[in-house]
């Protein structure tokens, strides 16, 4: 007896990243509501399921939605206008936090709404956002029904560099705006839930870090907290605690699976040893890394996290571009020429750390990451009929070294199509970028930080 479901897509390539890492040639996926029912072989599964609507995939690889693991929403109206050549100190006190500090509510919806459809549109189906709400509820509110999934948090830092502050009211009020958004937008099943997300660096103290964690576990969250981009983090923590980041954090019993520690470029072996004893999670964002100079290619120890079992997880960190694509790209390449070893970090390896790694960071490994009978929807299909598809070969290789986000063609996510044919189908792109243009501009003119270019703009 044949069985009704909503959608097939039949005649794909189909890169699974199951548990056998199958790779499947003129394959088939059937979509029940959210989740996918069947998966395998065109000619085995159509003559199984009678679907309300099929999809023709003969010119398309299937992949799961990726899982972009540190992304910052509000940034993207300023891709490009940030110079490059400015020290991390600089770049952070003079231009980036002014500028976050200088957008309106409006503005940051926007922002948000912005990233929300530049990582959609290039496949990606599930965010963690990097804590930098200012106006959390807006932004919030703001992408609820784009259809993507992700997990964000308010600001939150406690730390008094001032001598008149009052540390414990500030990691009081630190820990109650945590729980308020927690309690507004819990994971109850919607797709845009909070988490207990902190700035990290040197910005969290320890009770608000212990506090941080108690409300993760409690409520079945993550934590997720910039650490070690650059060398002012362990000579921080080594000056004040006589420990380095990791080891400190370790000695406050806060690390484990539901911690993701971002960057973390600058870290020794006995941090990578504690990193996968806890089994705590690294989000590797190499893009801003090569643009920062963080010396990731110099000093960074992921293959040695790799090789120690520790889960990597990829993003794309600020606003100049989403495409996680490009990110396993560059992740892919970066350590190969770095250390002269063409075996690090091969192309199903960067996949994976899209993918299911990023899916067990999120605590959402049985759910998303893979295509697989019983997984949720959320589903890619780039085009094949393109110049850096064809010819054919080698679908996970091609994947990583020759395609990237502009040939995605249909996205699904919880099995609602929210891109269809390269356009979003719920979100007005045309109405959003005359927006986008708009809240830029006056950002910039408030700011009153000048536009610097290397040739002259008329």
């Amino acid at each position: 007896m044949r069985m009704d479901v909503d959608t097939l897509i039949a005649g794909a390539t189909i890169i699974t990243v199951d548990t056998e890492r199958r790779v499947i040639t003129d394959g088939a996926i059937a979509i029940r509501g959210d989740r996918i029912v069947a998966i395998g072989k065109r000619a085995d599964i159509a003559a199984e399921y009678t679907a309300r609507d099929t999809i023709d995939g003969r010119r398309f690889v299937a992949t799961p939605g990726f899982v972009n693991g540190h992304v910052h929403l509000t940034e993207t109206l300023l891709k490009g206008f940030m110079p490059e050549a400015l020290p991390f100190d600089e770049a952070l006190m003079r231009w980036v936090i002014p500028l976050y500090e200088g957008n309106s509510p409006a503005d940051q919806a926007i922002a948000a709404r912005l990233a929300v459809l530049s990582m959609l549109k290039t496949g990606t189906t599930c965010f963690l956002e990097a804590g930098t709400l200012l106006a959390f509820e807006a932004v919030t509110d703001a992408i609820a029904d784009t259809g993507i999934r992700g997990r964000v948090g308010t600001w939150a830092q406690d730390r008094a560099f001032s001598p008149g502050d009052d540390q414990t009211a500030l990691t009081d009020k630190a820990l109650r705006a945590l729980e308020a958004a927690l309690a507004r937008y819990p994971a109850d099943g919607r797709l845009i839930a909070a988490w207990p997300l902190l700035i990290g660096h040197n910005t969290n103290t320890d009770a608000l870090w212990q506090g941080a964690k108690a409300l993760a576990d409690s409520h079945g969250a993550g934590i997720s907290a910039h650490m070690s981009p650059v060398q002012n983090d362990p000579d921080w923590y080594l000056a004040n605690t006589g420990r380095r980041p990791v080891e400190h954090l370790a000695s406050l019993g806060v690390l484990g699976p539901n911690v993701s520690l971002v960057h973390m470029v600058h870290t020794d072996a006995s941090e990578v040893a504690l990193l996968a004893e806890t089994g705590s999670n690294v989000v590797h964002c190499p893009g801003a890394a090569l643009k920062g100079g963080y010396g990731s290619s110099r000093v960074g120890m992921f293959p040695e996290m790799a090789a120690a079992g520790v889960n990597l997880v990829l993003g794309t960190d600020g606003g100049d571009n989403h495409d996680m694509m490009k990110v396993a790209t560059l992740m892919a390449g970066l350590f190969k020429d770095a250390r002269r070893d063409t075996s690090l970090f091969p192309a199903h390896r960067a996949i994976e750390m899209a993918t299911v790694n990023g899916a067990r960071a999120m605590g959402l490994q049985d759910e998303i990451g893979q295509l697989a009978v019983g997984m949720k929807a959320d589903i890619v299909l780039h085009d094949a009929d393109r110049p850096e598809w064809r010819p054919l070969h080698n679908a996970v290789n091609q994947l990583v070294w020759s395609a990237d986000g502009r040939g995605v063609h249909s996205v699904w996510v919880d099995g609602v199509r929210v891109v269809d044919d390269y356009r979003c189908t719920t979100i007005d792109e045309d109405a959003l970028y005359a927006a986008a243009q708009v809240a830029a501009d006056g950002l910039v003119r408030r700011s009153g930080l000048p536009t610097m270019s290397a040739w002259p703009i008329s």
